[in-house]
């Protein structure tokens, strides 16, 4: 099975770049499942399920989010009946799931999992529930199940972080797909024990930009050491940014393209 994972769309131009780039990618590639992380597809952060609609439209199957996950107020009151899941590891009483099994019919099932790393400068991660441990219990709550693959978006800031997650999960996974910090890592590589892995996707959004918000409110905020009102950029060149994994050779590969 191929199966191809599109880093966070970010706000129109994200959304864009997946308009431009993925129908055809499809074709190409024979694509098998797509998946995304969404967690800042409407306006930079959350995402709406207009928007959601709008890109499964385009050919992407399900979605994973984020520290953003709830940002759009209405995300919070519509989780449970959107094709997304939240990070696993949110407190207890956290509206969503963690994880989710999809069937492609004749090519199996597949689990999509969703975790958050806790290693941050973001004091919101110190609050969230142990992954590894996390990760254990969704592995044997669905051990009874028969999985083509299992795909784990794991959204964290540290790369020490997310290779220490991927050789716990190695050869109990089938590939450890990092987001969040939103710049590209060229280390896919495959684990001693088969597990597919890469730090992280990256962005698909504007690039000229920082991580998709105007260059010169993030260069302001460095100069004064004030918090600035984030405005996404619209104008410039865009990113698409995936990977795409094959199962029946293990193979992990990136698929980038400027638009």
């Amino acid at each position: 099975m191929k199966i191809l994972f599109i880093g966070e769309i970010v706000s129109q131009p994200g959304r864009t770049a997946v308009e431009q780039v993925l129908p055809q990618l499809i074709k190409k590639e024979n694509v098998d499942l797509v998946l995304s992380n969404a967690e800042n597809m409407s306006g930079g952060r959350g995402a709406t399920a207009v928007n959601i609609n709008e890109m499964m439209q385009l050919g992407i199957h399900y979605f994973s989010g984020g520290d953003h996950t709830f940002w759009q107020r209405e995300t919070e009151d519509e989780i449970d009946m959107l094709p997304v899941i939240r990070p696993a590891n949110y407190p207890k009483g956290v509206p969503g799931k963690g994880f989710h099994i999809l069937d492609t019919g004749k090519n199996g099932k597949v689990l999509f999992i969703n975790l958050m790393g806790r290693t941050s400068y973001n004091s919101l991660f110190s609050y969230l529930d142990d992954p590894f441990t996390k990760l254990d219990q969704i592995l044997e709550e669905t051990k009874d199940e028969e999985f083509a693959a299992t795909i784990v978006d794991f959204h964290a800031d540290s790369t020490s972080e997310k290779e220490a997650l991927t050789f716990y999960a190695d050869g109990r996974v089938t590939a450890v797909l990092g987001t969040h910090t939103h710049a590209p890592s060229a280390d896919t590589i495959v684990f001693p024990k088969g597990t597919m892995y890469v730090t992280d996707v990256g962005m698909t959004g504007n690039i000229d930009s920082v991580l998709g918000v105007k260059k010169e409110i993030i260069i302001n905020m460095f100069l004064t050491a004030r918090n600035q009102r984030f405005e996404w950029e619209s104008a410039g060149r865009k990113a698409f940014r995936s990977v795409l994994l094959d199962t029946e050779t293990s193979s992990i590969e990136r698929i980038d393209k400027l638009v």
